[in-house]
């Protein structure tokens, strides 16, 4: 079992089929039981006052959610691991578990919108303080860092625009100063960027996506290396945000084929990307793994991989005219459904509204649709977007 070689010399996909769970812990089953729980009864007043056994109540873990969590440890390269309800609860766990009030917080403007609302919301009210920072900054980042700054948080590619970050840069400066840095990896997936093998001290990942894969589930995981694991423990035990069992077992599942859904995404996303660099009414492709993107060079260095979400900016130079183009593009499509989130198996396509930036400010040269590909075919997705581009430019 790869588990028990570490994964050290076997490919991704022999450790995601057999990661998190062994066939011999429950009477040969491949899938581990779905444990339903709140209490769990102890043998005696003496295990029960000590709570010296390994099952104590439903929030602090079961059989089920410790083989996710095995799974995603596994990928993750981490001292642990905790599956939360969703992947914005898996953004305020660490938060929570880093922050206090009077502290500084670094994040970076090209962050998921959520998370956004989360720092101008609660963690204003608790006398927290968010700097918002140029993804572009890197080790220049050195120059935001205050005493009391305790968390940078990054997210590379940037949410909806996908700039990419220089990681490594930024964890140093960080770690230099005494502060701990997180990273929405959900985009690239342990697959293809490894969060804490590159400076990274808290890894999230909105697990509804590409582990989980088929639009059914909300969940996220939070993994932590030995300095930040034992206070994100603490904090997921304090707050009791435990993701449920049928989500868990759904996510496992889901796992075992994410690297070859992974790898259709990637491909399919790639080559429509490619084409659409060319389109009458496209005039930029936002794929960091395009060469001409700017944080291509970044994206070459440390991943080595895409997943199947991009976006478009379409040529529409009157700003009075943008939302008219962008919804007369959405409304012509016929494959494409108009719906959040993404990383499943359907294509999806939403506008993006950018007003909230304040430093990576959006594009100029026209609106900007966000693509999530799916499993379809690539050739009757680039038709339905042709049908989009069609009606954007007759609006």
């Amino acid at each position: 079992m790869a588990r028990n070689n570490n994964g050290s010399n076997l490919g991704v996909n022999t450790r995601l089929t057999h990661s998190g769970h062994d066939p011999q812990d429950f009477f040969g089953f491949v899938n581990p039981p779905v444990v339903h729980a709140s209490t769990v009864l102890f043998p005696d007043a003496a295990t029960m006052e000590s709570r010296n056994q390994r099952y104590t109540y439903g929030t602090y873990g079961t059989p089920t959610t410790d083989a996710l969590n095995g799974a995603i440890n596994e990928l993750e390269g981490s001292a642990g691991t905790v599956a939360v309800p969703s992947g914005l609860a898996a953004i305020v766990l660490p938060f929570m578990s880093a922050l206090s009030a009077g502290d500084h917080l670094l994040a970076v403007d090209s962050i998921y919108a959520p998370t956004r609302n989360l720092c101008n919301g609660m963690l204003a009210r608790f006398g927290i303080e968010t700097t918002y920072y140029d993804p572009a900054i890197g080790a220049d980042i050195e120059s935001l860092m205050r005493p009391n700054t305790r968390l940078v948080h990054t997210e590379s590619p940037g949410s909806n625009t996908f700039e990419m970050q220089d990681i490594p840069a930024i964890a140093e400066v960080a770690h230099a100063h005494g502060a701990l840095v997180s990273m929405d990896n959900t985009w690239a997936t342990p697959l293809f960027f490894k969060p804490l093998d590159h400076g990274v001290d808290i890894s999230i990942h909105a697990a509804t996506k590409y582990p989980a894969g088929h639009s059914d589930i909300l969940i996220g995981t939070v993994s932590a290396n030995e300095a930040a694991w034992p206070s994100l423990w603490k904090t997921f035990t304090m707050m009791g945000i435990c993701a449920a069992p049928d989500d868990a077992y759904a996510t496992l599942r889901g796992l075992r084929t994410m690297g070859v859904r992974l790898e259709r995404h990637q491909q399919s996303a790639l080559t429509i990307a490619h084409v659409l660099e060319d389109m009458p009414g496209v005039a930029k492709v936002l794929h960091p793994a395009l060469e001409s993107f700017p944080g291509h060079e970044l994206w070459k260095r440390d991943f080595c991989g895409s997943s199947g979400i991009f976006s478009i900016v379409l040529d529409v130079q009157d700003p009075a005219k943008h939302r008219a183009k962008a919804h007369a593009f959405l409304d012509a499509l016929e494959i494409f459904g108009l719906g959040y989130s993404w990383g499943g198996y359907e294509s999806l396509a939403v506008p993006v509204n950018l007003s909230d930036r304040t430093v990576a400010l959006p594009p100029s040269e026209g609106p900007v649709i966000r693509l999530q590909i799916g499993l379809e075919d690539h050739e009757d997705l680039l038709a339905d977007i042709e049908r989009g581009l069609e009606a954007a430019a007759a609006a």
